[in-house]
């Protein structure tokens, strides 16, 4: 992970200190429950506490080792006895490596979803505020990128509120999912460490204990995980992607911070660029990445391989340092975004009144023409505007068809921006609550 894209707080969860530190903590509350069930002495296992607890153990010491061992948890064991002395020899009855690595990952990832669980309620917080400031500030929608009808600001950043309240969801569960305990030993019978062992570091770890491990946790968790990842990622894209097109120079109805002494181009003093959502963009694709190798690594053969080992020590710490990192960013981005009503107001009526080809359909099928026929009435009025030819309400209220149907001042009324706002207070219910 570069320092580029990653917070201290965030990287420091995956620090080798962090890691040997969790390792140490499941050793030792292992040792623990073995002592109470007479499976090693009691005074070993508070030795043992004694020795490494509050230990900032030495990773190039243990990088030394593993050169020759050509094994992590060998290694890191080794090293522990060096510092704990004879009664380290007790640690790791009946475990295996997997026990201690897959429920230190268990814990990291809860850790680090803690953090991003904090990230989302700061994009929350900064939506909620410029959405109740926007509530009815009236602005074009669009689908497929050309205009459709009036909406307002604040009910756009709602949609996004509600999005991000899912995610928010979807970070709940999977932290659940992924925060189970296995210390079940080889193959996962427990035949040579007492299923009370698992229990009390489960306990001791914050985790839950995994019902069946085969000697490692099932992938189908981590699978879970990343692809819950990926969607609030998929999430973060979407916000980016919508302000970079409010800012294009066409349309610039909303505006990244540009900060006093920022630069936007190296050769064009003028540019303000989208460098924010820009970045914001290409951090979810890193996310979303980690989803089909996490899939891939399931199926592993039988009661365990190592297929899987390599792969996540790129992509756990790497997903979720980058959605860290992003949802910082993005929540920066939306609190200080610079928002411009007036520009709204000109780009809402760029068409001439386009966007009301809806109501003027639909106050014909009220006056008796069929839908087909005022459709037709309506589209060619609508097609001499794209032209450029007028304006849209002249040239309706000079169409035979349209004017024996529809007075100057019934045509004039359909035209009113705020009779599409007249549901945005039930939405709001809806989505912020009463």
């Amino acid at each position: 992970m570069i320092p580029r894209y990653a917070r201290p707080e965030a990287s420091a969860i995956w620090s080798p200190e962090t890691k040997y530190s969790i390792w140490f903590e499941i050793e030792a509350h292992a040792a623990d429950a073995m002592a109470e069930l007479g499976v090693i002495p009691k005074d070993a296992a508070a030795a043992i506490w004694k020795g490494g607890k509050d230990k900032v153990w030495d990773a190039d010491r243990i990088d030394e080792i593993e050169r020759v061992t050509k094994h992590d948890v060998i290694a890191f064991l080794t090293h522990v006895s060096e510092v704990v002395g004879p009664e380290a020899r007790f640690l790791h009855q009946g475990m295996t490596s997997s026990d201690v690595l897959d429920t230190a990952l268990a814990v990291q990832l809860a850790r680090v979803t803690d953090m991003l669980l904090e990230d989302v309620d700061l994009v929350l917080a900064a939506l909620k505020r410029r959405a109740m400031e926007h509530k009815f500030t009236p602005t074009v929608g669009r689908s497929h990128g050309i205009h459709a009808e009036p909406v307002t600001f604040g009910l756009k950043l709602a949609g996004y509120y509600a999005e991000f309240t899912r995610a928010k969801a979807r970070l709940v569960a999977a932290r659940a999912e992924i925060a189970t305990c296995a210390i079940s030993g080889a193959v996962g019978t427990f035949a040579n460490v007492d299923p009370r062992v698992e229990a009390h570091v489960a306990k001791k770890m914050g985790l839950a204990v995994e019902p069946v491990s085969t000697q490692v946790i099932p992938r189908d968790r981590h699978a879970a995980y990343f692809a819950a990842l990926a969607v609030v990622a998929a999430s973060v894209e979407r916000l980016a992607t919508e302000i970079r097109h409010l800012q294009r120079t066409e349309v610039l109805e909303a505006e990244e911070p540009f900060d006093p002494g920022q630069k936007g181009s190296s050769a064009m003093p003028h540019k303000r660029n989208p460098v924010l959502t820009e970045n914001l963009t290409g951090l979810a694709r890193l996310v979303r990445s980690a989803v089909v190798p996490a899939l891939e690594n399931v199926a592993l053969w039988h009661e365990r391989d190592i297929s899987h080992s390599s792969v996540e020590r790129g992509i756990a710490p790497d997903a979720t340092i980058h959605l860290d990192f992003a949802l910082r960013r993005l929540a920066s981005v939306v609190e200080r975004l610079m928002i411009y009503p007036e520009n709204m107001a000109k780009n809402l009526d760029r068409l001439g009144g386009l966007v009301h080809s809806q109501r003027v359909m639909l106050a014909l099928t009220q006056k008796d023409a069929s839908r087909e026929d005022a459709y037709a009435a309506v589209q060619s009025n609508a097609m001499k505007v794209w032209r450029g030819e007028g304006r849209f309400i002249d040239f309706l209220k000079a169409d035979p068809f349209v004017s024996k149907a529809l007075s100057d001042k019934e045509l004039e009324a359909l035209f009113d921006n705020a009779y599409h706002f007249k549901h945005v207070d039930t939405v709001f219910a809806r989505v912020f609550g009463d």
